[in-house]
Parts: C-alpha cells; structure tokens; sequence
C-alpha cells in the first residue's frame, strides 16, 4: 500500500526490445508527417496530381533548353 516498487517476489515486466521500440517510433514518426501534410487538404490525390504534372512542365520547360533571342526584351 502506498509503495513505488513492486514487491520483491513479483517479477519486472519484460521490457521491449531496442529495435521493436525504434520501429515502431518511426512508424509513428511517419504517421505523423502524413497526417501534418495532409492537414487541411480534402482531396490528397488531387494535390498529387497537380504537383506530379507541376513537375512533368518544369521537366519539359528544362529540357527545351535556354530561349531563342527572340524572345521579349
């Protein structure tokens, strides 16, 4: 009654071993980054999207190479 230690005969509980603790703390890390970049986003694989053919432009834009002269002054 009143104690902070378990009693002597009482076995400690088995603790988790070192790698069962440090995966699932990056699941959770994981998880959470999902859900913080996912926050206030309704539709994610419309966000998706849009950023993948953002990136196809950029490739195109990138490949075409550097303007002609004639482009604006």
């Amino acid at each position: 009654m009143g104690m902070c230690f378990p009693c002597p005969g009482e076995a400690s509980p088995p603790s988790p071993d070192l790698e069962e603790k440090r995966a699932k703390l990056a699941e959770a890390a994981e998880r959470r980054q999902k859900e913080a970049a996912s926050r206030g986003i309704l539709d994610v694989r419309s966000v998706e999207e849009k950023r993948k053919k953002k990136e196809k432009i950029e490739k195109q834009i990138a490949a075409s190479g550097p303007p002609s002269e004639g482009g604006l002054r």
